[in-house]
């Protein structure tokens, strides 16, 4: 069928609707239960904080659990109805230690919006992603009742039963009650969409940052880049440094080699030789060095195969025992893999060279848009984020693409820092 037809069009939005319509019921049922069982957790673990201090360790965990819940329902605005919804929570401190996490969490101001939102979201929200299956079903009914299902209530009732405003007691009635229905039915398929859209301009309204929280995350996000560029300029120093110092002096001597070569090819055969086998050498040395200054900019491996495999390469390549584990299902964006890759082998160096490790478990998994990543070991523990720490390398690079880091490392170990980077998968 031609879909630029009337009945074309016709079709293509009673589909829609439909699928409209499902998307708003699945919505309301399936939220609702977890909005209330979220909302009731994060204020009974908030309200134990000052009680009896078991509200430390839960609160980072409902206040998750709850940012999660509202991440999803962004990505299902701009997936279904295509309404945006930004998100301005404040990057995560890096010391792990619970009080820190809830002293961190319960100060954003985004949790509290949150919190707002759920409360909203079991209500208002329940009846407003309801709105798209409504019309339909109440056209259902009409159609019940114009097949026979009045008789069933007025025989039970002896009363008339109201449809809409048509009063069914008799089968003129109740065809009248199905010629609304069908009314109903249309009206469905011409504003489920726009129904459901309501539902998630309301999300919008409760989720949407202000404009101070905006201009805070313009701030943070201006640090990070500009952190960015002048570690991208520190890293093509240390290429320029690398190459002067390196391969370039081996080739340099190389080829004043080759040119005492030529001038003792018929006068000392024997020392000639002996110059040829040193300019081959230092050929070998300039291309290992070569090679290795190219892994250090992007490793082959990386490149070809992806995250998981270049990091169980690294992990070959450690003088003690490590396992890694990696959950996903595709590949993220090149600079992303680039930049978890170096801040895991940062993390490797780490605990091999500062932590006296001598076992190390890392962890890859993408979950809810965001490529998680954990590096555990059990050395002596004690690391720290600070100023000429290796991990302030790591939570800048991780911060030009909106990461977070957070460590945990009490003195005598173990160690474990979690990076979190948000990115989709292909």
């Amino acid at each position: 069928m031609d879909t630029h037809s009337p009945d074309g069009n016709f079709a293509a939005r009673a589909r829609t609707s439909a699928l409209t319509s499902g998307r708003g019921l699945a919505l309301a049922v399936a939220s609702l239960p977890e909005a209330l069982l979220c909302y009731t957790l994060c204020l009974v673990s908030i309200a134990l904080v000052p009680v009896v201090g078991i509200g430390l360790f839960t609160t980072p965990w409902a206040v998750r659990w709850l940012r999660s819940f509202a991440d999803r329902r962004r990505a299902l605005a701009a997936k279904w109805c295509g309404i945006r919804i930004p998100s301005a929570y404040r990057p995560l401190p890096a010391d792990g230690r619970p009080w820190a996490l809830t002293y961190a969490l319960l100060r954003d101001p985004a949790t509290w919006r949150d919190l707002r939102w759920l409360l909203v979201d079991a209500t208002a929200g329940f009846a407003t992603a309801l709105l798209p299956a409504l019309l339909p079903l109440y056209a259902l009914e009409g159609f019940a009742l114009a097949a026979g299902m009045w008789r069933i209530y007025v025989g039970t009732t002896g009363e008339a039963y109201w449809y809409a405003f048509v009063p069914v007691s008799g089968q003129l009635p109740a065809l009248s009650a199905g010629v609304l229905g069908v009314v109903f039915l249309l009206l469905g398929v011409r504003w489920a969409p726009a129904l459901l859209a309501v539902h998630f301009r309301l999300t919008r309204a409760l989720l949407a940052p202000g404009q101070e929280e905006l201009a805070e995350r313009v701030r943070v996000l201006t640090e990070t880049r500009r952190d960015a560029v002048d570690s991208s300029a520190a890293e093509l120093r240390r290429i320029e440094r690398d190459l002067h110092d390196g391969a370039q002096a081996r080739l340099v001597a190389m080829g004043m080699d080759l040119g005492v070569v030529e001038m003792l090819l018929d006068k000392d055969p024997a020392q000639a030789r002996r110059l040829l086998a040193q300019a081959r050498q230092s050929s070998a040395d300039a291309l290992t060095e070569l090679r290795d200054l190219v892994r250090g900019i992007h490793p082959p491996v990386l490149a070809e195969r992806g995250l998981g495999d270049a990091v169980r390469a690294l992990a070959l390549r450690l003088p003690v025992a490590t396992e890694v584990g990696v959950e996903l299902a595709g590949r993220a964006e090149a600079p992303v893999e680039s930049a978890a890759y170096f801040a895991v082998s940062e993390l490797l160096t780490n605990a091999v060279k500062h932590a006296d490790a001598d076992r190390v478990w890392v962890d890859l998994h993408h979950s809810d848009g965001m490529l998680r990543i954990s590096v555990t070991d059990n050395g002596r523990g004690g690391a720290a984020v600070g100023a000429g720490s290796g991990l302030s390398g790591v939570e800048r690079r991780l911060g030009t693409f909106d990461g977070v880091l957070a460590v945990s490392s009490p003195a005598g170990g173990p160690t474990m820092v979690t990076m979190e980077i948000p990115c989709a998968l292909s």
